[in-house]
């Protein structure tokens, strides 16, 4: 393996169906614009609640992607 450099950035997603579901929405929007994504960490999850009723799920993830140039 030679040797690379990672950048580090945290995104924040969110779902009405499940904090999965939120992880996956973060990753697939940042898949749009940055490439060569590596590894994602969860950091936090949390819930939007409304009137008593969970509203919406997020995930907080720390994203690595390889850093170019």
């Amino acid at each position: 393996m030679s040797d690379s450099v990672y950048k580090v950035i945290e995104l924040v997603g969110s779902s009405s169906e499940s904090w999965e579901k939120a992880a996956a929405n973060a990753i697939n929007r940042a898949s749009q614009s940055l490439r060569d994504l590596r590894i994602a960490e969860v950091s936090a999850m949390d819930l939007h609640i409304k009137d008593g009723k969970v509203e919406s799920y997020r995930t907080k993830l720390k994203v690595s992607f390889k850093f170019e140039g």
